[in-house]
């Protein structure tokens, strides 16, 4: 997995399966809701998400209050979401 930023807005490329991937996933966007209070994540071609990520993508809406708008790439990750009730949480959709 590999993640860029631009701005606001957190790129995700490969799969997030890994413990080290949350762990990743969770330091870059700390350091950008120091600034921003509206991000775009942008999931390029991961199939499934880990628990510890839709946790902590649900503390950022739901406690934080972080503005949270999801680009998805892949359909059965959507899916997945959708199965969630999160795609409303996350305002995901496919790109």
């Amino acid at each position: 997995m590999q993640v860029t930023t631009s701005t606001n807005t957190i790129t995700i490329n490969g799969n997030i399966k890994k413990v080290s991937d949350f762990q990743e996933i969770k330091t870059t966007i700390e350091s950008m809701i120091t600034q921003h209070k509206s991000i775009t994540i942008n999931i390029v071609d991961s199939l499934s998400i880990t628990s510890s990520v839709i946790g902590y993508f649900n503390k950022l809406v739901l406690k934080d209050k972080i503005n949270i708008q999801m680009k998805v790439g892949n359909s059965q990750l959507l899916d997945l979401l959708t199965d969630l009730n999160l795609t409303s949480v996350f305002k995901a959709r496919k790109v």
